[in-house]
């Protein structure tokens, strides 16, 4: 099995994802877009599955960032052809926006831990199979996406309403997964971030905001971090292409199975 990883800055890697991926036997192609000569694939029929990364541009910044329009034409071909696909944080809301829905800031930013609500599709969804119906993520973002036409609401949050969905056949049996939160983290990653966006978080969490976060993260490590290894395990499972649920036969199915 072979991914396609778009990685937009060096700093935000698939961290615990591509452990979790190359443990299961997936060979990945990362794409780190601002390192020099980076390039896309014009397309993804040597694939199995595509990721869309986290980053700090917006998802609307095509004029800055053109390559964002060539990661949108990506989307859409996954989309076309049924290839299971999954977007985090920017990744989502490129996803999002590729599908026609809009993505902007969102009233408030959020940055740090933050408990995610399950909805009742959530709760039917294969990427959240043995997960609690509410539960702490980590989160680092300014913009917040809509919902593409035809996409299910996973998951919910209380300053950021949209923070997961499923756009495809069904909610048991879609393929195109986007999150707004970060469960692929590690407290190294989250240290780095604290470090490199140290004016962002100043300006968000006033003087202090990076030891807070960090204590916060380690107090909260060891009972959050049995719950990433389910999650992304399940995430192992639908970019395989397992996510239609047992009797239903076809990706192409319409309907919403039981």
């Amino acid at each position: 099995m072979r991914a396609l990883v778009v990685q937009h800055v060096a700093c935000e890697g698939p961290g615990l994802l591509r452990d979790v991926l190359e443990q299961k036997g997936w060979r990945l192609d990362i794409r780190c877009m601002d390192q020099p000569g980076a390039v896309l694939p014009e397309s993804l029929g040597n694939y199995d599955a595509f990721v869309i990364l986290g980053g700090p541009m917006g998802a609307y910044e095509e004029e800055i960032y053109p390559y964002l329009l060539q990661v949108q034409e990506l989307i859409r071909e996954a989309v076309s052809i049924r290839l299971p696909m999954l977007g985090i944080c920017l990744g989502g809301q490129l996803i999002a926006r590729a599908l026609g829905a809009r993505v902007g800031p969102n009233p408030v930013k959020e940055i740090g831990w933050y408990p995610v609500r399950l909805t009742p599709a959530g709760r039917l969804a294969p990427l959240f199979t043995g997960m609690p119906l509410e539960f702490s993520v980590f989160q680092w973002h300014g913009d917040t996406f809509a919902l593409p036409d035809g996409a299910f609401l996973l998951a919910e949050g209380e300053t950021c309403t949209n923070q997961a969905f499923v756009y495809g056949a069904h909610i048991g049996g879609g393929y195109a997964w986007g999150l707004q939160f970060h469960l692929e983290v590690t407290p190294a990653m989250i240290e780095d971030w604290a470090k490199l966006y140290a004016d962002e978080l100043d300006d968000f969490g006033g003087a202090g905001a990076a030891e807070a976060l960090l204590e916060n993260t380690q107090a909260l490590w060891e009972r959050i971090r049995p719950l990433q290894e389910r999650f992304l395990e399940n995430v192992e499972t639908i970019l395989r292409g397992k996510s239609l649920p047992q009797g239903c036969g076809s990706k192409s199915c319409t309907e919403e199975c039981p």
